[in-house]
């Protein structure tokens, strides 16, 4: 899977809070913080799903579309991805992102463990 851009990461953050939807539905979401034809944000879609970031299955005809990985596993990354840039060594407190919009108290917990269990791996 690719890593995404920041602008699929905003398109990620819709389907994390609103689950699996239609075109149509992300459209809705994405529209005002985007501001994004129909056109283009079907087509963000379709290379979404081409890169891996997101599934498309059919339901009763209509194309709908989830996120492929959860919000932790698809964060981590990006923090790692940072982690490597600012050549980092050692922990990372996922504590910070506490007041985190997206985050539950027990995602963060877990990407605690997974930024956390990456580095022990590494060393």
């Amino acid at each position: 899977m690719t890593e995404p851009s920041d602008l699929e990461l905003e398109v990620l953050k819709a389907f994390w809070r609103g689950g699996a939807m239609s075109a149509r539905e992300a459209q809705g979401l994405i529209e005002p913080e985007l501001g994004w034809s129909a056109s283009t944000t079907r087509t963000v879609l379709e290379r979404m799903v081409a890169k891996g970031l997101l599934v498309r299955r059919s339901v009763h005809g209509l194309a709908v579309y989830e996120a492929h990985k959860g919000k932790v596993d698809v964060i981590g990354g990006v923090l790692n991805r940072l982690r490597g840039l600012l050549e980092i060594d050692g922990r990372l407190p996922a504590s910070a992102f506490s007041g985190s919009q997206i985050l539950s108290e027990t995602e963060i917990q877990e990407l605690e463990t997974l930024l956390n269990t990456s580095t022990k791996d590494a060393e």
